[in-house]
């Protein structure tokens, strides 16, 4: 796999530099890459107790990114999924350790334990208070005596990060920090394994299946579940957390193990905030990228029992941007429509012929799909298939509200259904054509003319004419031979779409940003849709 790097050896200095170039003079960094590699608070006078933490690269913006007033005061960095050599933990701990000594957060991992242990021991012989607490969260092997530790560190960070920026001493610091530990459980899932910088690509989770209770160093889950959507994957998360959990109020924390599209993460957030466990969180951190696995398409759901003191201590502010913050979980006060823009509805009535026939239109386009689809990836964005799918959905879904009997005020409604329910400038364009349909039956003009004059304000408004590679290529033949019916209709609208593939320019829509090479002799995705409308209604 390509990725933006020089030299998989310098990958880790390369981008800890970049970091500190990029803090606004927030952070520093210690002499001695590419051995020793420890980021530090700039600011810091040694006048309070020091956290310290850190691991293998990989798992950024950790644990850099949480260097800062209110969190760590220096972050040791190792190779990718490496825990950091001795002599550079031993020289993180010198540098930022004062009289009021240093608490050193290690997540439970044999290296980090033996590398940062050592560290600890040698540090103590110089003279320094040190304390060490090893975080444990995972709980998805819940037999292993030694359970991983995974974002839920990042709770640990902030609390203790907190306390020890407020002045309070060792003691009181570890103590707090303990204790976030033992109430703090993680849970991770992933679709899909991390790409080590320089390394083949491991293909272990199989299509159609999700890995559930992975770590964040790319290794195995518990096990491989079968994977249906954002719903069934966030139940399966909490299903695991459920019985380990208090019923006191929880903040949690949902991170991004990094390859997880921002839109996928607030749908998992919406599905958190709806879940069997919502009666529970008071507050979320994220949805965000905090502890990822480089590239690895999953989240990771870590939770906490908060008491008056953990509360605080989260929510308060930190000049930090790997944090995203801790925000209350409510549900929101929907505000009306502003005058004149709640729609109007007709009256309902039913007709059976009529709501037969508009079924059937819409389950032929929930049919195709698939195959529209795979034909608009070829030209367009792949999407042509889901948007004239989900708005046939959309308008079975409304069809006790439509009404039927009352086809010059159907094709209004079925406009105004499609302007709120079909995504994109399709949605818009086909609302306008059912609009003007129904403005033109109003009229009293026949169903074909009507529909006509629908195409006709379409085209108008849209700017597409035939011959510039849209569904109007087959659409405006499909009418003008409706009038010897539908048989004739659907043999005009073929011809229609057909002759799209032979366009090497397409005028207008999305199409008219790609090259000729990729259009050439594909068929515009909307005048396939159209045409295979009417030879389906053709029968």
């Amino acid at each position: 796999m390509t990725q933006f790097m020089n030299k998989r050896e310098n990958i880790v200095t390369e981008a800890i530099e970049g970091a500190i170039l990029t803090s606004g003079g927030r952070l520093t960094r210690l002499d001695g890459f590419p051995h020793i590699r420890v980021v530090v608070r700039a600011d810091w006078d040694r006048s309070r107790v020091a956290l310290v933490s850190g691991g293998g690269a990989g798992h950024e913006p950790a644990h850099a990114g949480f260097v800062g007033a209110g969190m760590l005061t220096a972050a040791v960095c190792g190779d990718v999924f490496a825990s950091p050599s001795v002599d550079a933990v031993l020289a993180g701990i010198l540098a930022v350790t004062g009289a009021a000594g240093c608490l050193l957060i290690v997540k439970n991992y044999t290296g980090d334990r033996l590398n940062f242990g050592l560290a600890a021991e040698r540090a103590r012989a110089f003279g320094r208070k040190v304390s060490m607490v090893i975080v444990d969260d995972d709980i998805a092997l819940p037999d292993l005596p030694q359970s991983r530790g995974l974002a839920g560190t990042l709770f640990v960070h902030k609390i203790a990060g907190h306390l020890a920026e407020q002045g309070a001493d060792l003691a009181t610091v570890t103590e707090a920090a303990e204790r976030v530990i033992a109430g703090t459980k993680s849970i991770g899932m992933s679709l899909d394994t991390c790409t080590v910088p320089g390394s083949a690509k491991e293909s272990r989770i199989t299509p159609g299946m999700a890995e559930l209770g992975l770590g964040i160093h790319g290794e195995p889950g518990v096990d491989q579940i079968d994977f249906s959507g954002a719903e069934q994957a966030m139940s399966a998360m909490i299903e695991r957390l459920t019985p380990v959990m208090s019923d006191q109020p929880h903040a949690v924390l949902l991170n991004n193990l990094g390859a997880t599209s921002e839109l996928e993460m607030s749908v998992l957030a919406y599905e958190l905030a709806r879940s069997a466990l919502a009666p529970r969180i008071k507050y979320m951190v994220g949805p965000s990228s905090m502890m990822t696995s480089l590239d690895m398409h999953g989240v990771s759901i870590s939770v906490l029992p908060l008491t008056a003191q953990d509360e605080e201590a989260l929510c308060a502010r930190v000049d930090l941007s790997a944090w995203p913050g801790c925000l209350s979980v409510s549900k929101p006060a929907i505000l009306a429509l502003p005058d004149g823009l709640a729609p109007i509805k007709p009256l309902p009535s039913n007709h059976p012929a009529t709501r037969a026939f508009l079924t059937h239109c819409c389950e032929i386009m929930i049919g195709l799909e698939h195959d529209l689809n795979a034909l608009d990836a070829k030209s367009g964005d792949g999407d042509t298939g889901s948007t004239l799918s989900g708005a046939a959905h959309a308008l079975i879904g409304a069809m006790d509200n439509l009404p039927l009997a009352d086809h010059t005020q159907l094709y209004r409604a079925i406009g105004l259904e499609l302007s709120q329910t079909m995504g994109g400038s399709s949605g818009v364009l086909l609302a306008i054509f059912f609009a003007a349909a129904g403005d033109a039956a109003s009229s009293g003009m026949t169903m074909q003319d009507a529909l006509k004059a629908g195409l006709e304000r379409m085209q108008e408004i849209g700017g597409a004419k035939p011959g510039d590679r849209t569904m109007v290529d087959a659409l405006h033949p499909a009418l003008e031979a409706l009038g010897d019916g539908i048989a004739a209709a659907a043999t005009a609208a073929r011809k229609g779409a057909d002759y799209t593939a032979t366009l090497k320019k397409a005028r207008s829509g999305r199409a008219s940003y790609v090259s000729a090479q990729n259009l050439s002799g594909h068929i515009d995705p909307g005048a396939e849709a159209v045409a295979r409308l009417f030879e389906a209604l053709r029968g």
